[in-house]
């Protein structure tokens, strides 16, 4: 993972931080091959992670009813942002962006996609399994990377790609609701611009259910009236079924490079260079 020529980056990794240039970063999972880790718990928070682990491979998996899909889309002509800082935080839906062996050409990965829409200084932190507010043992929660980074002096445009194992938690019993999620993330941005990645999934049953990401969803949109410097990137309308891995979570090759182009495309059309956006969502 190279920076395109101007861009700056930052990775870091549980236990050790190393400096590329300053700035991006995601941390190393765990020992575990990326594989093995995905297999067993890369989407996966606190309460959620249990039932997956208990019920497993055994667990029969059926597909949700799809959700209404634009078509998958074309590489627009260039579109610039005017937010050249980015602090994107993830979960493992955001490491595969950043990962050679679900991406192996750097120019389809997601800091390369950035930074043909124009970001020049880029933090990403893309941890399986993460959540809000739950955390997996030695990981950090979205909310304290985040107040981490604000704390440090970041102060920039801010891609929070999470929500997937949130709606799983609640789903699962957690006593922290969907909005008290989504303002504790929101109040770290400070009124700086933020885009969340809406969630979607190929599952009609259990935490990860298609029913409870689109709970989520739905929350975010509510989401819209309280926070002006707020946009919301349907990806949830974009995602294609051929682009879901067997698990019905996580992404093929071709999803990932969609996904990653998909994301920066909608940087810019959210906070374009020139003028205000057409709406608080982008699809």
């Amino acid at each position: 993972m190279r920076p395109r020529h101007g861009q700056t980056l930052t990775v870091t990794r549980p236990g050790r931080r190393v400096l590329i240039l300053p700035r991006l970063s995601w941390p190393l999972l765990s020992r575990l091959s990326w594989p093995r880790w995905r297999g067993l718990a890369a989407v996966a928070g606190i309460a959620a992670t249990l039932v997956l682990a208990l019920v497993g491979a055994a667990a029969p998996r059926t597909a949700a009813a799809p959700r209404t899909r634009a078509a998958a889309p074309a590489r627009a002509a260039a579109r610039r942002t005017s937010c050249s800082s980015v602090a994107h935080i993830g979960d493992s839906t955001s490491a595969d962006l950043i990962s050679s062996a679900d991406l192996p050409d750097p120019a389809q990965q997601l800091p390369a996609r950035y930074a043909d829409v124009g970001v020049r200084h880029l933090q990403i932190d893309a941890s399986g399994g993460r959540s809000i507010v739950e955390t997996l043992p030695g990981q950090v929660n979205g909310y304290n990377v985040a107040l981490s980074w604000w704390s440090e002096g970041y102060r920039g445009c801010w891609v929070f790609a999470l929500g997937t194992n949130d709606a799983a938690n609640v789903a699962a019993g957690s006593s922290v609701g969907m909005m008290a999620r989504i303002r504790e993330m929101m109040s770290v941005a400070h009124g700086e611009p933020v885009m969340w990645v809406n969630t979607v999934t190929q599952l009609s049953s259990g935490p990860y259910a298609e029913a409870n990401e689109q709970l989520w969803d739905d929350t975010l949109l509510r989401a819209l009236a309280i926070y002006p410097n707020m946009r919301i990137f349907d990806w949830a309308a974009v995602a294609q079924p051929g682009w879901f891995l067997a698990d019905g979570i996580h992404y093929n090759s071709a999803g990932c490079a969609a996904r990653a182009q998909a994301i920066a495309d909608a940087l810019a059309h959210a906070f374009p260079l020139h003028g205000h956006s057409r709406s608080p969502i982008v699809r």
